[in-house]
């Protein structure tokens, strides 16, 4: 534990990852943080990131903010890059300037999903796409404004909060008698809730500093979107039928990568970070949302 009160900005504060940050932040007492979202705090303007910079003392900055409407982004280029990569330069930038830890949130789009095997964060990246392309530079360009940055790359994100597979499952479970969902790209679901304890142990850990470079991190197991809709299903008891179907059957306007499975050894073993099978974090996802449902 630190010795010190430490001040962690987090931005896209009512995203997926923001919003379970928050959930836990009660949890560190030697920790004031600041949420921001994109009301209090837009992150393409350099001259705002600079006032509000100015105005705290930050020792950490988890950027949870990005552009995520894969499909979309390929009609809103311009928008897609600003957010994911010209945004990420600025809070780069100042935060190298103000001795500010950025701890950047990336993806496994980073790569083309033609591997037979788990990517190591060595790995040659090959993005596809514009979410992909603009994920890429935004690790680039934080890397090179501050070369202390943590950049987190996560796959198959799902929350309690805001919309995602799992809660898009549940809803259609819910509206239809059967649904069909793609058997043929692999990957590995992640709680963002396991990701938010993740990365408050790397700040825990007091060593963040002397180990920046790029981590991944999502939950162990390897599954695809259709035994994943499987999993739902029976946790949930719903008597909806689930049809796998293959990637050509549901075209999307952006490609999606048929293996996208993270190797998370580096992360485990440089800050020692114990990582829930997949399994296990959706029930306690699912039970969450039951909860709230109700």
């Amino acid at each position: 534990m630190n010795d010190r009160i430490l001040t962690i900005l987090v931005t896209g504060a009512n995203g997926q990852l923001g919003s379970e940050l928050q959930v836990i932040a009660s949890q560190f007492p030697y920790c004031q943080f600041l949420f921001a979202a994109k009301e209090e705090l837009d992150i393409t303007d350099y001259n705002s990131i600079i006032k509000y910079f100015s105005g705290h003392s930050i020792d950490y900055c988890i950027n949870c903010a990005a552009y995520t409407a894969v499909d979309k982004a390929e009609s809103e280029k311009e928008m897609a890059i600003l957010l994911n990569a010209d945004a990420v330069a600025i809070l780069a930038k100042v935060c190298c300037t103000h001795n500010t830890q950025l701890i950047h949130i990336s993806t496994d789009y980073v790569f083309d999903g033609t591997a037979k095997q788990p990517y190591t964060e060595t790995d040659k990246t090959c993005p596809v796409g514009t979410y992909a392309i603009s994920k890429l530079q935004g690790e680039e360009l934080a890397i090179k404004h501050c070369p202390s940055t943590i950049i987190i790359r996560t796959s198959w994100l799902y929350s309690s909060f805001k919309n995602n597979f799992v809660k898009t499952m549940l809803r259609l479970m819910k509206e239809k008698d059967s649904i069909n969902v793609v058997n043929d790209q692999q990957g590995c679901p992640t709680y963002a809730a396991d990701l938010a304890v993740a990365i408050m142990h790397i700040i825990d850990s007091g060593i963040s500093h002397e180990n920046p470079g790029i981590y991944n991190y999502a939950n162990a197991g390897i599954t695809n979107w259709y035994e994943f809709a499987l999993a739902i299903k029976n946790i949930a008891g719903s008597n909806c039928t689930v049809k796998p179907i293959s990637t050509t059957e549901y075209p999307t306007p952006a490609k999606r990568p048929a293996y996208s499975v993270l190797d998370t050894t580096k992360i485990k073993k440089v800050f020692g970070i114990t990582i829930p099978k997949w399994e296990d974090s959706l029930e306690e996802c699912l039970k969450l949302l039951s909860i709230r449902v109700k």
